[in-house]
């Protein structure tokens, strides 16, 4: 009886450790099925699929250019960049469901539809932003082909004849020059500045001068900034100066010797080399004969801007759109768009970039009191 009882005893407790060996397992196998801390699995410890990132949504995006050609010629041209765009910022998250091309009536209607907001993205020149830098911010400068000669001394121009363009370089900016020309007066400013001499006031002021219209940043706006940092004194102080009605009419009143000095943007003698011999009866080369007396500081070039009172606009999609903008111009169909505004690239721009063009605004508003 007493056996019987103990073989009872040590069965209970036989099956007591068997519970218990069996409890601790089914624990052990629920806990590992909640996942672990190295994100593993419990079939093959295979690591887990990562969620994909969030997409952030915009209902339409909106985009205006300056009226700088035909208008319908601009909204046919640049039709491809809605397609091109939704992709480039699909690729970085964003899911955009439409893109609006527009085309402002004139450059101030652009630049007030990105202070008003009814605009996000403006392409637009510098001096627009700077004129609306308080409502717009400044995301990208366009870029085009460099030139052989970048200096702020003009005896370089000279020593480094002729200028020509770089294919593997672009640059954001262009300079305009003071330029020179056969005459005797245009020769002894000329001599004077290649001999490392300074030019005085009234040199400049006892030759005869060609310029753009006022509203020209190379031909009139940012040479007489350039006399204003030297000499305190605009093209309006000068004696002599008259106003071509284009480039060319002034390279040829150059080569008449008819003025002594012309203000051009830095490759205008490139665009004028072939007609300074053949229509302006010149026997010399222009680089012969021509000199660069004084370099204006940079003129930047086309910006895109963005709207600081857009509804979708966020420093994360400001980035976004630098490089989408900069990835587009890089594909041939990319290039088709921007070559409406002979863009052929675009680099990430600062707002004291255009520095100059402030000041260029600020010019102009006193030549219209």
């Amino acid at each position: 009886m007493q056996v019987k009882k103990i073989q009872s005893l040590f069965m209970i407790a036989f099956a007591l450790v068997i519970a218990f060996v069996a409890g601790c397992g089914t624990g052990g196998n629920a806990a590992s099925s909640g996942g672990s801390p190295s994100g593993t699995s419990e079939a093959g410890n295979a690591p887990q699929t990562q969620a994909a990132p969030e997409k952030k949504e915009i209902q339409t995006l909106r985009v205006s250019f300056v009226p700088s050609k035909d208008p319908d010629e601009i909204i046919t041209k640049t039709a491809p960049l809605k397609e091109l765009l939704i992709k480039q910022l699909g690729s970085q998250g964003y899911q955009v469901g439409n893109v609006e091309i527009s085309v402002g009536t004139t450059y101030e209607a652009v630049g007030e539809a990105l202070g008003a907001g009814t605009a996000d993205i403006g392409l637009i020149p510098g001096g627009t932003y700077a004129l609306y830098s308080n409502e717009a911010d400044v995301i990208l400068t366009a870029t085009r082909k460099a030139l052989s000669i970048d200096s702020d001394h003009p005896k370089d121009w000279n020593d480094n004849k002729p200028t020509q363009g770089v294919d593997d370089k672009q640059a954001t900016y262009y300079r305009a020059l003071l330029i020179a020309g056969p005459s005797a007066k245009g020769q002894e400013l000329a001599r004077k500045v290649n001999e490392g001499q300074e030019l005085t006031w009234e040199d400049l002021n006892s030759a005869n001068w060609a310029v753009m219209s006022s509203s020209s940043p190379a031909g009139y706006i940012y040479p007489s900034l350039w006399l204003q940092d030297k000499y305190g004194k605009g093209l309006t102080d000068l004696a002599h100066v008259s106003q071509s009605d284009s480039y060319g009419s002034s390279f040829a009143r150059l080569a008449a010797g008819q003025v002594d000095i012309v203000v051009a943007f830095a490759d205008a003698r490139r665009d004028n080399e072939a007609n300074w011999t053949a229509k302006y009866g010149r026997k010399a080369s222009i680089w012969d004969e021509t000199n660069v007396i004084g370099v204006t500081q940079p003129i930047y070039n086309d910006t895109v801007s963005v709207s600081k009172n857009s509804a979708v606009m966020t420093d994360e999609l400001k980035k976004a759109l630098q490089e989408a903008f900069i990835a587009i111009a890089k594909t041939e169909e990319g290039k088709g768009v921007i070559a409406i505004y002979s863009h052929e690239g675009y680099q990430v721009a600062q707002a004291s970039d255009y520095d100059g063009e402030r000041k260029a605004q600020e010019l102009l508003r006193s030549l219209k009191k």
